[in-house]
């Protein structure tokens, strides 16, 4: 099926747009912490650990590190879902659509 010239042009824009967003969220990195500072989790735009920070000193209580590194893990997912939404916002932001659709 052929497309109308303009619609072809805005679905060429489109993929393109898609691309770059794509490589925008892989450039992401944050590094979120719990227990002020006793376990901190590096992670990338598409939620894969890059590297954990336990503090030596804990690491005989298990139970309170195993709710520290949940802890750091929920809170690095919600910066790079945040720093997505930036992004995709930003580079969204022009096309004049309804707030609250991204």
């Amino acid at each position: 099926m052929k497309m109308p010239g303009n619609m072809q042009a805005m679905m060429q824009q489109a993929q393109k747009m898609q691309q770059k967003m794509q490589e925008e969220i892989a450039q992401i990195r944050v590094e979120a912490s719990a227990g002020g500072g006793i376990v901190t989790v590096k992670m990338d735009g598409q939620k894969n650990v890059l590297g954990v920070r336990i503090d030596p000193e804990v690491a005989g209580d298990v139970e309170m590190l195993q709710d520290l590194v949940m802890a750091a893990f929920n809170e690095a997912t919600k910066k790079v879902e945040e720093e997505t939404q930036k992004k995709v916002g930003g580079m969204l932001g022009g096309l004049g659509l309804p707030p609250g659709l991204l």
